[in-house]
């Protein structure tokens, strides 16, 4: 199996937090947001990782180096148009015969991937939503298979809303109806999208089934981000392993490397980058990324980069 991650996304919602680097590299709860992806899939033993990169491809190709994941491969979508496009760049390096998993990466989740090494039909991850209207999501039959793909319904017809993790058995039926697409510049909302090449490979009847994704955390806003932070914290909590003078720490939280807090109060739900400097502050519910200083202050529901 490979995993393609389509990292090439330039995360305006996010700004200023990537100004100066791409979305997938924001930290939350003491690592980035591609490791929690990568470190979570990982015990599929794929043979390889291809990473879709674009916006400040040279920050993901030097963060790639400092990693021991085994074979990766980069390939660059110089002029993004659409996720479909992105997948078409990486499908050159993978083998028909060899099953391929997506995960867009910039969500983070909780999932079962195990299953996917002896998994013979195609899979798509989805996630029950209050408000399908807002997702593309999964009409399926009663025994779970998919009968069609919908894209953000105005009338109810499914609440299994899609959430960016896509395992593909056939993927030579993937690249077919990928290059139909882009051949025929097939387009929609101005881009090529993967969801209409699965929807192509649903008419040709190829089989797809769902499974359920037990959270889905998003990181696409500021106050999504800091709450994915908060939910993440409770597995990489090192709040009972430190001890600061003065200083009340309110876990979860997690704490890097070389900082130093004196007279503070922190947490719950901080996350400290390597190297900050604390003193007499409150902080709580926050990241803190690198070198942050704080003196004499009370922060709370914010994200600190500079």
């Amino acid at each position: 199996m490979k995993i393609v991650l389509p990292v090439a996304g330039s995360g305006v919602r996010l700004r200023p937090y990537t100004e100066d680097r791409p979305k997938c590299l924001l930290p939350v709860a003491g690592k980035t947001i591609i490791d929690w992806i990568v470190e979570d899939s990982l015990s599929l033993d794929p043979s390889e990782l291809i990473f879709i990169t674009g916006y400040k491809a040279e920050q993901m190709d030097a963060f790639l180096e400092g990693k021991d994941w085994g074979s990766v491969k980069t390939v660059r979508q110089e002029n993004p148009q659409g996720l479909g496009e992105a997948i078409s760049l990486a499908l050159p390096y993978v083998d028909d015969d060899e099953p391929l998993l997506i995960i867009l990466g910039d969500t983070l989740f909780e999932a079962d991937l195990s299953f996917l090494k002896n998994e013979q039909e195609n899979v798509l991850y989805t996630f029950k939503v209050e408000d399908p209207s807002r997702f593309g999501v999964a009409v399926t039959a009663d025994d779970g298979h998919i009968q069609r793909l919908v894209e953000k319904p105005q009338e109810f017809v499914s609440d299994e809303a899609i959430v960016g993790i896509y395992y593909i058995k056939d993927v030579k039926a993937l690249r077919q109806s990928l290059k139909y697409l882009m051949d025929n510049d097939v387009r929609t909302k101005g881009e090529f999208q993967l969801t209409d090449a699965l929807e192509m490979m649903l008419q040709k009847g190829c089989k797809f089934r769902t499974a359920p994704v037990k959270k889905w955390l998003d990181c696409g806003l500021i106050e999504t981000l800091l709450a994915t932070n908060a939910e993440v914290l409770t597995r990489n909590d090192n709040s009972m392993d430190v001890e600061f003078p003065g200083t009340t720490i309110i876990g979860p939280c997690h704490f890097g490397n070389d900082v130093v807090i004196e007279n503070c109060t922190i947490g719950p739900n901080v996350a400290v980058g390597d190297g900050c400097v604390l003193k007499r502050c409150t902080i709580k519910n926050a990241i803190l990324w690198d070198c942050v200083q704080v003196k004499y202050g009370s922060i709370q529901d914010t994200i600190l980069h500079r």
